[in-house]
């Protein structure tokens, strides 16, 4: 799934050892400014530094992301978790281009003697 979104808040990392290793969760807040009353969604980046470091608060966003639930002590918890963002690109207007005035038709050719009009391309 995806949204368009534009940065409120890029909030601290927080890191943490696993079985698995090191790992590192950085929560972005987005606004959709096209929706009723701006709604904001919490997007959470796990191991993605690099990627949450090129973000600018202000700027419009397309974020790719998968909502994950998981239950822990009895209690649900739901992520919604990034995996691709991408700048948008400002829409300008795109004004069709002027054209080219037309090049002005061949004069046929005409064959010598005959008067016959020779309009064959080769």
């Amino acid at each position: 799934m995806e949204f368009e979104g534009k940065v409120l808040e890029i909030l601290p990392a927080v890191t943490g050892q696993s079985a698995r290793g090191t790992w590192e969760r950085q929560t972005v807040v987005f606004e959709q400014p096209n929706k009723q009353y701006g709604k904001e969604i919490a997007v959470t980046f796990m191991n993605k530094g690099q990627e949450v470091s090129s973000l600018r608060v202000g700027e419009m966003y397309t974020v790719s992301f998968d909502i994950e639930s998981r239950n822990y002590q009895g209690r649900w918890y739901t992520d919604v978790r990034a995996w691709r963002v991408q700048p948008q690109q400002p829409q300008a207007a795109t004004a069709m281009p002027d054209m080219p005035p037309f090049a002005e038709e061949p004069q046929a050719a005409y064959s010598a003697g005959a008067g016959v009009v020779d309009d064959m391309p080769f």
